[in-house]
């Protein structure tokens, strides 16, 4: 293996680190865009407990923002759910753009890593047959071992920028896809919540107008 890397030459450098940094961009992704980590099942039961039981305290909401991105959402909006209708689901986008950023961190790095390697292979190969015409320049094609080499370089840095660019490209399309699909049901919850607190609302506001006769004829 270090043969071959020292036969690819310089550009070999730059072609490895791209291939550790998209590994790990990679595996830190799949471990954060887990689903039980971004749509936690027992949050949305908490979330509709408390509001039930009218138990929403500050400890409640800052648990809640820091249990996961879709505790995020919901946090925003309970916080403020005695505004008008139209300001909580403002602070619920408002909080889905912030979390959406994060879910997506990275992913332009990889995304970027996938279009240059095979760029930085490219050159490899353009530099190596540079070679190969400069040997036959200086001492004609007596030399087959000079000329193998330049092709050899031109041949493997190729190679090497299209195995990372590969696995890379696929890594990209994967997570992207992954971040879209966890978008979509954070928005359903968040749909959900907005009903759910709309109701509550409409319920107390009909339980309040129902209790006004009964305190007047007292």
């Amino acid at each position: 293996m270090l043969e071959i890397v020292q036969a690819g030459g310089w550009l070999m450098l730059p072609i490895i680190a791209c291939s550790v940094v998209a590994a790990a961009i990679i595996l830190e992704r799949l471990w954060t865009l887990q689903e039980k980590r971004v749509l936690p099942k027992h949050i949305i039961a908490y979330v509709r407990d408390w509001m039930m039981h009218n138990d929403l305290e500050p400890e409640h909401l800052q648990k809640l923002h820091q249990s996961s991105p879709l505790g995020q959402i919901l946090a925003a909006g309970l916080a403020n759910r005695h505004e008008h209708r139209d300001l909580v689901k403002e602070s619920i986008e408002d909080s889905g753009r912030h979390v959406v950023h994060e879910l997506e961190r990275y992913l332009n790095s990889l995304g970027t890593i996938a279009a240059i390697t095979p760029l930085l292979g490219l050159l490899g190969t353009v530099i190596g047959m540079i070679k190969v015409f400069a040997a036959i320049m200086s001492s004609g094609v007596g030399n087959p071992g000079v000329l193998a080499g330049g092709i050899s370089e031109a041949l493997i840095t190729t190679a090497a920028g299209l195995s990372v660019a590969i696995p890379s490209l696929m890594g990209y399309r994967y997570l992207r896809g992954r971040v879209d699909a966890l978008v979509v049901q954070m928005e359903k919850e968040a749909w959900k919540f907005l009903e759910t607190l709309q109701h509550q609302r409409a319920g107390a506001s009909y339980r309040n107008e129902a209790a006004e006769p009964i305190k007047r004829r007292a």
